[in-house]
């Protein structure tokens, strides 16, 4: 338990990694409020977690993460709620692969506004509850191509350079205050979306992989558990790679 009486809010909490951090983070004790952008999406994923996890703490909520304003609302309802809110986990996010001639303005701006404001909209709407309680966790996912880039869409990499930055940044101007900010950046990771992709096109990417395998979300989910808890309380500012590769 190693969440025990933790308040924490997931973005991006109905499907893939975040609907597995969910069901991890409630496994070991938290009380968790997950993001969805519809309302129907939301209460999906809480009855889906409710199945698996019975006996737990679980709500969703459904604001709009390029909003300030939507997502201070409703992250204050939590905070009365609750009377606190101890971890943050940043994993909404969308990706793309349009080539750079096709790009457009819209596209690149839409990226943005989901994988960069999002995740300094709700970090805004958590830092003064964190700060008076004087501790407190902000998480992000941020890609193994933060670090590599890729081929093509290029506001995905962008977004998650900028999500490095911000963490290692606010990690320095909040750790004085209790508050510990950390990324994780998953390699190729077996979402739905991964799932869709041919056996062709993938079998040459494991075999790139020094453990022959895809990351599964569980994976990427033990990672932001192990960062949220205690036993990482002298760790901050640090964009975690769970990719299955080596950098020696």
């Amino acid at each position: 338990m190693k969440l025990k009486e933790k308040v924490a809010i997931v973005t991006g909490g109905s499907r893939g990694i975040g609907f597995a951090t969910v069901k991890k983070f409630l496994e070991e004790g938290a009380t968790v409020v997950l993001t969805a952008s519809r309302k129907e999406t939301a209460e999906k994923a809480v009855t889906q977690v409710k199945e698996s996890c019975p006996d737990t703490k679980v709500e969703g909520i459904w604001p709009d993460l390029s909003s300030l304003e939507s997502v201070k609302e409703s992250f204050a309802k939590i905070h009365e709620k609750y009377g606190r809110i101890d971890i943050l986990v940043n994993n909404a996010g969308m990706s793309d692969s349009a080539p750079f001639t096709n790009y457009t303005e819209d596209l690149f701006e839409k990226v943005m506004d989901l994988n960069v404001k999002g995740v300094f909209h709700a970090s805004r709407a958590v830092v003064d509850y964190m700060v008076e309680q004087g501790s407190g966790v902000i998480l992000s996912t941020s890609s193994m191509v933060s670090i590599s880039g890729q081929a093509a869409g290029v506001a995905y990499p962008t977004s998650k350079f900028a999500v490095n930055g911000f963490t290692i940044s606010l990690a320095r101007e909040l750790g004085p205050k209790g508050i510990r900010v950390n990324a994780v950046a998953p390699g190729i990771t077996e979402t739905d979306m991964m799932k869709a992709v041919p056996k062709e096109v993938i079998d040459p990417l494991i075999a790139q992989i020094p453990l022959r395998r895809l990351g599964q979300p569980e994976d990427i989910a033990n990672a932001f558990t192990f960062l949220a808890s205690d036993e990482a309380s002298y760790i901050t500012g640090v964009i975690l790679s769970v990719d299955g590769m080596s950098r020696a």
